[in-house]
């Protein structure tokens, strides 16, 4: 039996959601959307690595701005500890900036990954999927980096009086990251919210009959996924969230009158 390996021969087998791909159709369109996906990090990697030095100094301004806010408090220095942390927060900061360069074509494979069960009204929606979320992952970033500086001096002064902060450079890294990643993938909300309307998973009748309960939600996330745990980037995260929320649900009432207007002139 020939397997379809490439992915533009399973492709041609796909006209219609009715058509089935094999166990071993699906492992092979699999391995094809990974490699694509590890060889646009790998790339991006590259980049980032090709510009280290202004891309670490970008990341240390939240905590400069910090310093600068509190002057004397702290030594806005971040140390290295071992031998090999300079070489492992180098690797660190390529691969957060190597797979945030690469989101566009992630994204893109995840969709055509899933293209083969949608409808062909449904795969209409994969241009404004890609780009609204990669605006909103950027949105989600840029918030999460002004969160930084708060959320810092917030566990800064839990340390009590007479305490000098002195972070070391790959925990501080490694804070950046997980802040950026979790603002980025919650501010998705909306795009998965509005994309369940249009396919016809939810009503927008139900998320609003619900919103008391999806706030409460909401707010539940946003303290338990917030890296930092502060109050500042918890109301940061949660406020836009709730704000999406209320967009999604306006979003589905227009589609909603379209659909029934070219139901109604059909």
């Amino acid at each position: 039996m020939k397997l379809p390996f490439r992915h533009g021969e399973a492709n041609t087998k796909l006209k219609t959601p009715e058509d089935r791909m094999t166990l071993v159709e699906h492992l092979a369109e699999l391995r094809t959307r990974i490699i694509r996906s590890v060889l646009a990090v790998g790339i991006g990697m590259i980049i980032i690595l090709a510009f280290y030095d202004p891309v670490l100094e970008f990341m240390r301004e939240p905590y400069e701005q910090l310093c600068r806010d509190n002057p004397g408090k702290l030594k806005c220095e971040l140390y290295s500890l071992g031998p090999l942390e300079g070489l492992s927060t180098r690797l660190s900061i390529s691969t957060y900036g190597g797979m945030i360069l690469a989101m566009p074509v992630l994204l893109w494979q995840i969709w055509r990954f899933v293209v083969p069960a949608l409808h062909a009204k449904e795969k209409k929606y994969a241009i404004p999927f890609i780009i609204s979320s990669v605006v909103l992952f950027l949105l989600g970033a840029t918030v999460a980096y002004f969160t930084l500086t708060p959320a810092l001096d917030f566990l800064i002064s839990w340390s009590g009086e007479g305490v000098q902060a002195n972070f070391q450079v790959s925990k501080y890294i490694s804070l950046f990251g997980l802040m950026v990643a979790a603002f980025g993938i919650t501010f998705e909300f909306p795009v998965l919210l509005v994309f369940l309307q249009l396919v016809g998973v939810l009503t927008p009748q139900t998320l609003a009959r619900q919103w008391r309960y999806a706030v409460v939600v909401i707010f539940v996330i946003a303290a338990v996924v917030t890296p930092s745990g502060d109050p500042y980037s918890m109301m940061a995260m949660a406020l836009p969230m709730t704000l999406f929320y209320i967009i999604s649900i306006l979003i589905g009432l227009v589609a909603q009158k379209r659909k029934r207007a070219r139901e109604a002139a059909a």
